[in-house]
């Protein structure tokens, strides 16, 4: 992962995932708009970079620039905002995993001990850092 030379700004770039997942499109749309901006160094704010990865995962350009341009998708990604908000998660990226909640970059270890935890029914603290959270 490499950041990006600025932080992008996402709204188009949620509001496409929210129609790549509509149209069966989620998984290869979202990995490609990650690597586009963490490993490409690209920003996903520029509809090009949009295009290009909505065209790469099979979506219809054209259909999708209308959907960002009427902003169609603004109110459910703003929803979720506030959900993530009033669930504490504060960062990017935030993870929820059964009652684990914690934001940014993890390593590995983190995640597998997480879900280790959750698939036997342990929901305490992951290393002392984490706190179950209901």
């Amino acid at each position: 992962m490499r950041p990006p030379p600025k932080t992008p700004y996402t709204m188009y770039a949620l509001e496409a995932t929210e129609y790549a997942k509509n149209h069966g499109k989620f998984e290869p749309f979202h990995r490609l708009m990650y690597k586009a901006v963490w490993e490409d160094g690209k920003d996903i704010g520029d509809l090009a970079v949009i295009q290009e990865a909505a065209e790469e995962s099979g979506l219809n350009w054209t259909e999708l620039k209308d959907r960002l341009e009427t902003r169609q998708y603004e109110k459910v990604v703003m929803e979720q905002y506030q959900q993530a908000m009033d669930m504490g998660i504060e960062g990017v990226p935030g993870f929820v995993i059964g009652n684990f909640m914690f934001t940014g970059a993890q390593p590995y270890d983190v995640f597998q001990d997480v879900v280790n935890r959750v698939l036997s029914g342990n929901q305490e603290g992951v290393d002392g850092d984490q706190e179950g959270e209901g």
